[in-house]
């Protein structure tokens, strides 16, 4: 009964998060030890918003994403080493050593060509490296992190 409540509450959540997004809500839940930090797409921005045009192996042609670089939202939390857990509303959730981070990439996109990601569009978040500018972000692994439908963010 508990599980099929979590589903429920998981599919309505899927639901509501464009709405949320469009509306100003909040769409990143981030877990730091003790303490849980909510940010909206306006709170993500006023961090330091980067733009990266890239292809990707899910879209066609090139992309410009626009969001905020995972190592500032996390040094703006004072998080410098450790593992991130980013996982997204279907609970599918991937690791990111923070090892593995620079100022630019990966990056949390809120946008991809100019305008907001619903669910369907791989949204409200998508995790994004520039995977046209070098090959080292064009791996199995790298692809592996690129989760979209982001939702939290967990470090170990």
């Amino acid at each position: 009964m508990m599980r099929q409540l979590l589903t429920l509450l998981g599919f309505v959540s899927a639901l509501l998060m464009p709405s949320l997004a469009a509306a100003g809500g909040i769409i990143l839940s981030v877990r730091a030890g003790d303490e849980v930090h909510e940010y909206t797409i306006a709170e993500l921005r006023a961090l330091g918003e980067v733009e990266v045009a890239t292809s990707t192996i899910w879209t066609e042609g090139e992309q410009a994403f626009v969001g905020v670089p995972l190592k500032t939202l996390m040094n703006g939390l004072g998080v410098e080493t450790g593992i991130v857990t980013a996982s997204a509303v279907n609970d599918y959730a991937v690791e990111i050593p923070l090892t593995d981070t620079d100022g630019r990439a990966p990056i949390i996109a809120y946008e991809r060509n100019g305008q907001t990601m619903s669910l369907r569009d791989k949204g409200p978040l998508w995790v994004i490296y520039p995977y046209d500018a070098d090959p080292a972000y064009r791996t199995e692994e790298t692809y592996s992190r690129s989760i979209w439908q982001l939702n939290r963010l967990s470090v170990q």
